[in-house]
């Protein structure tokens, strides 16, 4: 995790808890625009528009997040959820510029 702050488990007060969740979502940010990065790259090599839409990978994606979430012990179906709108938000990027790069 994050190293200027305290994991969890050492936190005390609230504003090291605070400090931790401000922190994870900076992080949060910073690896959602790498994973948006790879929509750009998908939408470079997808020969298609057709094939910026598979069903099949959305279910997979999201299938393995109800899976790590219950492993993690975190709450599955909200989990799945929020990922099944961020592959959304990721299908509509990607067509995006998929027609930006094609025109």
């Amino acid at each position: 995790m994050i190293e200027s702050v305290k994991q969890p488990e050492d936190c005390a007060t609230m504003a090291d808890v605070r400090a931790g969740v401000d922190a994870l979502d900076r992080e949060l940010m910073r690896l959602l625009s790498v994973r948006f990065g790879y929509m750009r790259a998908a939408a470079r090599i997808k020969p298609e528009r057709g094939h910026v839409r598979d069903e099949g990978r959305k279910a997979e994606v999201v299938d393995n997040v109800r899976k790590d979430a219950r492993e993690a012990g975190i709450p599955e179906e909200a989990l799945a959820e929020i990922w099944d709108r961020l592959v959304e938000t990721s299908i509509a990027y990607e067509m995006v510029e998929w027609e930006r790069l094609r025109s």
